[in-house]
């Protein structure tokens, strides 16, 4: 049993509640010699160890400082192959386990990354912070009790989201539906079947996974289609005062019966753009808003919404956090020669956008790498909740920015735009177009035999981007410019029912892993169009335009 677990159990939710989330508690500078310390040990181990001397480039730094000037950043490209052929003996500390997640094409299948015990250790702390978040309501709550159920809705081992699943129930004693053990044996599909099964007849209390299976399974009990498995398992539970109970509640509520008619959930934790894409659509399904965390597999986490789900709070314990403004970060996409310069937290501006440089603490692998996201520091601090420390959110990856001249656009921006819109989709892809004016061309299929001809869903569409404060015009008074010339910068094409579903089933047959199934939102290439029936070929390479 974790001690974490034992003081659960024996109700020192006090002493439980500091030794998790005391981190917000921390002054920025107690924050940043948290970082420094951490920092200096970390330096220590790699320099003793041959992938550490190879990252160093020949250099012996002392002090943070020394780090900063004399180490040079790092794409995964520079751990090859000896991530990839898993080599325990050059590792400045001997892994726990080994990580994977998705690779680059033409480079590396997928990415293998190490976690020492020691990491591991750590990053439980913080995996049981976020869910001690997301059920509180003020600050030192602790709303669990014993045999917590969860249904796990995300990939398993040797993915970061199946050790995380681990982790909380080796902390906090959590019970996920199915079991981890049987998970491991059966197909995503059939767990959420399962768990589903699991969960009219035994409860729910709350959800780790992906957002978009939480809209997806809401939006099946809401349009009640007896063609789905959903609907099946509803006609035959275990325990039907469960389903007369939600009937009752969707009948004197006036509509269809949703799964927040069924279960009561406490928690609802999911890592990912769609997070907050989704969130308002969960919470009118499911009755509660879905705490946003960030991170991946190569620092296991970084960051976390706390109770008054707003922006998100950096953990200091796991990585070094590094920031590249984003002037730095173009001047590199322009001269990959150029090694950008970087801020550290206590230097960072309310309101810019950085691309983000971590380094590993505990023996772990990864220096000065570059993960690939912007994020965006919304505050410097948390006034409400009194958190000394800066606020962010996930801005976009750092390579996704689509460059339309007058105005930038993102995946969030493009994707909330669509779900604000309103019009039922079931996925989209897009890219930069140029022509006589540069343009988004946004690939969609439609949901629910909605009928809209491409000019009206694109019209709709651009109203929903003008209406988000994103910083996306150049210059602010562009946007009145546009009106006035009736300058439309999105092109729509509608593609065939069922095309995604078919591109997903494709990529299956071929092996791909869970990471590659989809198309991505932004800049899909040549080959993916290709895949999904548009013969227009390969977009164009995408240029940023710096504006002085």
């Amino acid at each position: 049993m974790s001690v974490n677990t034992e003081l659960l159990k024996q109700g020192q939710t006090k002493e439980l509640w500091q030794k998790c989330c005391g981190f917000i508690d921390l002054s920025i500078d107690e924050f940043m010699t948290i970082q420094r310390r951490l920092l200096l040990e970390q330096l220590e181990l790699l320099q003793k160890c041959g992938l550490g001397r190879q990252l160093l480039n020949g250099a012996e730094p002392h002090t943070v400082e020394d780090f900063l000037e004399q180490v040079p950043m790092t794409t995964y490209i520079d751990y090859c192959p000896a991530l990839l052929e898993k080599r325990d003996d050059i590792l400045p500390a001997k892994p726990k386990s080994w990580m994977q997640t998705s690779g680059r094409s033409g480079e590396y299948p997928h990415k293998w990354v190490p976690v020492s015990k020691k990491f591991w250790e750590e990053a439980g702390q913080n995996f049981s912070a976020v869910a001690i978040f997301g059920a509180c309501k003020e600050k030192g709550d602790i709303p669990y009790r014993d045999k917590f159920k969860m249904l796990h809705a995300a990939a398993q081992l040797p993915y970061l989201t199946g050790a995380v699943a681990y982790k909380l129930e080796e902390e906090l004693g959590f019970e996920f539906l199915p079991s981890l053990r049987e998970s491991e044996t059966i197909s995503f599909e059939e767990r959420i079947d399962k768990g589903f099964k699991l969960a009219l007849s035994e409860g729910m209390d709350g959800f780790y996974g992906l957002a978009g299976v939480l809209v997806a399974i809401g939006e099946k009990f809401r349009q009640g289609t007896s063609s789905t498995k959903y609907s099946q398992l509803l006609l035959q539970p275990k325990k039907l005062s469960r389903l007369v109970r939600g009937l009752v509640k969707s009948k004197l509520a006036g509509r269809p019966m949703l799964p927040k008619d069924l279960w009561g959930l406490k928690v609802i934790a999911s890592m990912g753009t769609d997070c907050s894409v989704y969130k308002t659509r969960i919470k009118e399904l499911w009755g509660r808003t879905p705490l946003e965390i960030y991170g991946n597999t190569e620092t296991a986490i970084i960051a976390t919404q706390t109770w008054d789900y707003e922006s998100m709070v950096f953990f200091p314990n796991l990585n070094f956090l590094e920031f590249i403004p984003e002037e730095e970060h173009l001047k590199s996409r322009f001269d990959r020669s150029y090694q950008p310069k970087t801020v550290l937290l206590d230097r960072v501006k309310a309101g810019e956008n950085y691309e983000l440089v971590i380094t590993n603490f505990h023996g772990g692998a990864l220096v000065r790498y570059k993960i690939g996201d912007m994020v965006r520091i919304t505050a410097l601090r948390n006034d409400k909740l009194g958190i000394d420390i800066p606020q962010m959110v996930f801005e976009r990856r750092a390579d996704d920015l689509i460059d339309l001249g007058f105005m930038r656009l993102t995946e969030r921006v493009i994707w909330k735009s669509i779900e604000n819109s309103g019009i039922p989709y079931r996925d989209w892809t897009a890219h930069k177009e140029v022509g006589e004016v540069p343009r988004l061309h946004l690939y969609i299929e439609l949901g629910d035999n909605y009928a809209a001809t491409e000019e009206e869903i694109a019209t709709t569409v651009y109203e929903e981007i003008q209406k988000v404060d994103d910083g996306l015009y150049v210059y602010k008074d562009l946007p009145l410019l546009a009106k006035l010339i009736g300058f439309k910068p999105i092109k729509v094409t509608i593609l065939p029912a069922g095309i995604f579903a078919r591109y997903k089933a494709q990529r299956q047959s071929e092996g791909a892993d869970l990471a590659h199934l989809k198309p991505p939102h932004i800049n899909p290439s040549g080959k993916v169009l290709a895949s999904l029936g548009v013969q227009s070929g390969a977009p164009p390479e995408v240029k940023i335009t710096v504006n002085a």
